[in-house]
């Protein structure tokens, strides 16, 4: 796939009237090890095919006008796994992130995490403080890596922050509110998710984004994450649109009815 020539398909998504891009993509990278277990394959190259339809999906996603495009990459349970995926994972990982680089300074996209830091690999934090360095500059899509992430872990420490302001002085318990709280959050410079994918059939958020997918549509498939190709982003993206987001209000034409 070429940075400068969107594929066929994607062009012709931009042509038809979609009212909707929905401007934050969070997506939960399910089913590598299964897509591999099918096919008699060792688990960890379930993860290196996914790794391909990363890069995929990134580019997809730029060419498509997603303005942040979230990628729950490794959780806060995921150091339970055997230490010998893991090491794989988390090298294969900064690899990857250095290779890929390029690919976002010419696509203009930004690079961040979210997420603790104390537990990743060296090679991990060099790769992500370069990226990071090297694309801040950049004002295309942002490419958010959830790593070593969970949502109560990020809840716990947005408490903890603001507990600690106060404590010092610097908030009174009066000023505690919704947008306060969010400010706290590892996601603080981003808008909250508009639609969240979960690839391989599951049916749940698994400790993810929980504050900030209150009003997020959902959307599930069966497929693996391996399988998760640029028509599927599509087909996520023609359901986003079908869907009538009223965000606890009415929507229009219940109004209309309503009044007429």
């Amino acid at each position: 796939m070429g940075d400068n020539n969107p594929p066929f398909y994607l062009n012709e998504m931009k042509n038809q009237k979609f009212e909707n891009i929905p401007k934050h993509v969070a997506i939960i990278m399910d089913g590598n090890g299964r897509w591999a277990q099918k096919r008699k394959m060792a688990r960890i190259q379930g993860h290196f095919e996914g790794m391909k339809r990363v890069e995929e999906i990134i580019k997809s996603s730029s060419d498509l006008g997603i303005k942040v495009l979230t990628l729950f990459t490794f959780s806060t349970e995921n150091w339970n796994r055997p230490q010998t995926e893991v090491s794989m994972l988390m090298n294969a990982l900064a690899g990857l992130m250095l290779k890929k680089k390029k690919m976002l300074m010419n696509r203009h996209i930004r690079f961040q995490t979210i997420g603790r830091t104390n537990r990743l690999p060296e090679n991990v934090l060099a790769s992500i403080s370069e990226v990071s360095k090297d694309t801040k500059h950049c004002n295309g899509m942002i490419l958010n890596l959830a790593i070593d992430y969970g949502s109560r872990m990020e809840i716990l420490d947005a408490f903890l922050s603001i507990a600690g302001k106060v404590k010092a002085g610097k908030m009174e318990l009066a000023d505690i509110n919704e947008d306060q709280i969010s400010k706290a959050m590892y996601t603080k410079n981003l808008p909250d998710p508009d639609l969240l994918i979960r690839t391989s059939g599951e049916k749940r958020v698994s400790n993810f984004l929980l504050w900030q997918l209150s009003y997020a549509e959902l959307y599930f498939t069966e497929k693996y994450w391996p399988e998760f190709t640029s028509e599927e982003l599509e087909k996520a993206i023609i359901d986003f649109n079908k869907r009538d987001r009223r965000f606890g209000a009415i929507n229009k034409k219940e109004t209309k009815d309503e009044q007429g």
